[in-house]
């Protein structure tokens, strides 16, 4: 799934070219050709579909050469992520009767492939045991309020890497409600990565939000043929905008998780680069060949190599350049941006136009 615009990086993230299309970690890969190159160890290369919104066509096309066009499923609005699910199910289903889905997003950082691979793995034999929908949950490390919870049981016996039964997905909690969810230990981050059958979540779909599959299911002759992308356009504008975990997650009861222990993080803000990037003597990440610090400590610096920067007494600041803009932010302020960018976007709309 790749049709997001990770707002929340900005100004290197923008509609025109969002986040899972950049390099945020300077490793020359973007986070989208990241993923495409994880999942080869778990799919040849003609199985891989890349869901994302048709502005970025061509965008895809040009970070992964190896997909041919077909590959490249587009929707014409955002709709979340249930919409999209739909439909990559009943094509595949179409094309495969027999065939089991991963659905990752395109700009998590996992680091030691090797498990994650393994891990995937148990989640396919699990797929395939019966009709379960399973997702990878991952242990917390902090009582983050960002992330979705995934209960399970208190069982001592369960240990990283097994699969059990969900109890309950839990929504964002407060910070109070997040710190019982670790002192408790039963209480895993949902990672938003799903392996399931394709006719295993159209089922789900078919009870738990029967219009989405009636709209995505009523010609499914369509799908691999010439008149797909306009029968799909058609689909998206009837269909609800809503999640996967609302429509089926949060109601079915044949769902597993995979107690995931690779590392992870969904590069939700700035921020959570922090501890995916190298850090000088003072705990500053700078990204930028001519990038100077003084005087400066736990701040993240992100700039062009072609860019010399000078920075004195900061601390805890981001610092980001991007083409014809320019964010100074101080850390604590970070949920903040969102709110900032929309009376910046009043003031400079000529910088937001899409």
């Amino acid at each position: 799934m790749a049709g997001g615009i990770g707002s929340r990086f900005w100004p290197m993230s923008t509609p025109e070219h969002p986040k899972q299309f950049l390099d945020v970690l300077g490793t020359g890969r973007s986070l989208i050709r990241m993923t495409y190159e994880r999942l080869l160890n778990i799919a040849p290369t003609e199985n891989v579909y890349i869901l994302t919104n048709e502005r970025y066509k061509e965008l895809v096309l040009e970070q992964i050469p190896e997909l041919h066009p077909s590959q490249v499923l587009t929707e014409p609005k955002r709709k979340n992520t249930a919409p999209c699910i739909a439909y990559a199910a009943a094509k595949i289903k179409a094309l495969d009767r027999d065939a089991t889905m991963i659905i990752t997003p395109s700009d998590h950082l996992i680091t030691r492939e090797v498990r994650f691979t393994e891990l995937i793995n148990t989640a396919i034999r699990q797929a395939n045991s019966g009709e379960r929908l399973v997702t990878l949950g991952i242990k917390p490390t902090r009582p983050d309020t960002g992330y979705g919870y995934i209960e399970f049981s208190e069982d001592s016996e369960i240990a990283a890497g097994d699969v059990t039964p969900v109890k309950h997905f839990r929504e964002k909690p407060d910070l109070k409600t997040a710190e019982e969810f670790l002192v408790r230990g039963n209480f895993y981050w949902n990672s938003g990565i799903f392996v399931w059958r394709a006719d295993s979540v159209l089922s789900a779909l078919s009870r738990h939000a029967s219009e989405l599959y009636r709209i995505f299911t009523e010609k499914t002759e369509s799908y691999n043929t010439h008149a797909e992308q306009g029968y799909v356009n058609e689909c998206f504008e009837r269909c609800e905008d809503i999640s996967i975990d609302y429509a089926i997650m949060e109601h079915a009861t044949n769902t597993d998780v995979v107690l995931a222990d690779f590392d992870w993080s969904d590069l939700g803000t700035w921020g959570s680069l922090s501890g995916h990037l190298n850090k000088d003597g003072n705990g500053n990440s700078v990204i930028g060949k001519h990038a100077h610090l003084f005087h400066s400590s736990n701040c993240i610096v992100h700039v062009s190599d072609d860019k010399l920067v000078l920075l004195d007494g900061l601390e805890n600041y981001i610092v980001v350049e991007s083409e014809n803009m320019f964010m100074v932010l101080r850390g604590e302020n970070e949920q903040e941006l969102k709110n900032f960018l929309k009376t910046v976007e009043k003031k400079s709309p000529d910088y937001f136009s899409e």
